[in-house]
């Protein structure tokens, strides 16, 4: 067992180990997803504001070799023509994405004069795309893109934004302007490593913190396990699982460890008592036999023939109802079969024509019920025995519907039963004293046979008044 434990709480931490791990891994990514893309904007923000910048002065009319460029290593700003041509470049900038666009000195390089060119302020042929921008106009649209430029002979990532405008003379112009990303990249880096190094850790604390949690849980179980196991050790069906304050399932448990200790006892108990209850029944009818049997043999000319009849069919009796009790304790179901009680009064009542007081019909109104038709006429039987063995000189059997059961009742005139006995005669093998002064040969199972069948035909069999036994059954169907 207690591996068993062990392998419970080594399966509960890793669970518990592996989804934690799961979630951590999922929000690490999206934590990373989310801070990469918003260092991406800021960079792509602070391009965008830097190539406006840069726009505005072309704009205004500000020449392009007196244009003032970011610097170089964190802004690279490169401004080409509407041909292509490299117009001015920051301070330092040898190449983007690959390509040279040489190095200026001082604020960039400014282009070849072109008054001569376009001096028509013509705005609609210098390759702006169809934007229809006017002169000293600044295309409100921006591309961003990633890409590398060559600062001082390093080359690093960067986010670029390129901007168009026109400059007073309607010459086109398009700045590129581009913002480090390695700040993002070591931001994310440095997350990211953080997180390699917090979540195994966390991982242990979430594994040891289940581990002793799922421990403290299972103790009560090793509790009722040991007492159990000494339980059976011991045979001491009087001993009990301790309970733990606790509302859950594992006090749930042991409160119904405790109920079916406590049945299974009653049982023991039951059947210990039962034993010797039909021990001693069954001793005096098989004495009396083998007391006539020796006598008999002895002197044939003395064997009381009528007695030993009666002793064998007390003896057979005797065992018969031993066995369907014990049918009845081993949980045997009765025949699913439809019995109209009133019809089987008629029939049983018929054949009883030697009984010492006779039967009178009552009221025997329809109505069937579900179960085993012999077992019904043993309870019947059995109560018009036990009325037969009290009554002075009448007994009555009716039948009668109520609602959605049956009654069957059976009233004799004798003195009734006591009040306080009323549920004690229903015990095997009780007899009260009267019924035991007149030694008519009952072994007191007859009543707790018909309450047996009686329940396990769903319905109940009491004694209404002092003379009146009632069983109820449910109506078929």
């Amino acid at each position: 067992m207690g591996r068993a434990l062990g392998s419970v709480r080594a399966r509960a931490a890793a669970g518990a180990t592996v989804v934690v791990a799961l979630a951590l891994v999922a929000a690490g990514a999206a934590v990373l997803l989310v801070l990469h893309s918003h260092l991406q904007k800021q960079a792509g923000l602070q391009a965008e504001v830097a190539a406006r910048d840069v726009a505005g002065q072309i704009a205004t009319g500000t020449p392009y070799d007196k244009l003032d460029l970011p610097d170089g290593e964190d802004r690279p700003v490169v401004v080409t023509g509407g041909d292509g041509r490299v117009l001015a470049v920051g301070e330092d900038v040898r190449a983007v994405d690959g390509k040279s666009v040489g190095a200026g000195e001082g604020a960039g390089r400014s282009a070849p004069d072109r008054s001569t060119d376009d001096d028509d302020g013509d705005d609609g042929d210098d390759g702006d795309g169809g934007r229809g921008l006017r002169p000293g106009e600044i295309d409100d649209d921006v591309d961003l893109r990633d890409g590398s430029a060559d600062v001082e002979g390093k080359v690093a990532g960067y986010r670029f934004a390129a901007v168009e405008a026109k400059d007073s003379r309607g010459a086109q112009a398009t700045v590129r302007a581009g913002s480090a990303l390695a700040p993002e990249e070591d931001a994310v880096a440095s997350v990211r490593d953080a997180m390699l190094i917090g979540l195994p850790l966390l991982l242990v604390v979430v594994a040891g913190v289940t581990w002793l949690v799922t421990r403290r849980a299972l103790r009560p179980v090793e509790g009722i396990r040991g007492e159990m196991a000494a339980i059976t050790a011991s045979t001491d069906l009087s001993r009990r699982v301790p309970v733990p304050s606790s509302r859950d399932e594992i006090g749930r448990l042991a409160r119904t460890t405790n109920e079916t200790l406590a049945a299974l006892e009653l049982s023991v108990e039951r059947q210990r008592r039962f034993v010797a209850d039909a021990s001693h029944e069954l001793r005096s009818p098989i004495a009396s036999l083998r007391t006539q049997l020796e006598v008999a043999v002895a002197h044939p000319e003395l064997l009381d023939v009528p007695g030993a009849v009666v002793d064998t069919v007390r003896l057979q009796r005797l065992a018969a109802d031993l066995l369907l009790l014990a049918r009845l304790d081993a949980g045997e179901r009765p025949a699913d079969t439809r019995v109209d009680l009133a019809a089987m009064v008629r029939e049983e009542t018929s054949q009883r024509v030697a009984d010492r007081v006779p039967v009178q019909i009552g009221e025997l109104a329809g109505g069937e019920v579900a179960g085993s038709r012999s077992q019904l006429a043993r309870v019947l039987g059995n109560l018009l025995d036990n009325a037969q063995r009290h009554a002075a000189g009448s007994v009555r059997v009716a039948v009668a519907r109520e609602g959605e059961d049956v009654a069957l009742r059976v009233e004799d005139d004798g003195p009734g039963v006591p009040e306080s006995e009323r549920e004690r005669i229903f015990e095997r093998f009780v007899r009260l004293d009267d019924a035991r002064a007149r030694d008519d040969g009952g072994a007191g199972l007859g009543l707790a046979i018909a309450r047996d069948v009686a329940v396990r035909h769903g319905g109940s069999l009491d004694v209404r008044t002092g003379s009146v036994f009632e069983l109820r059954l449910p109506v078929a169907g």
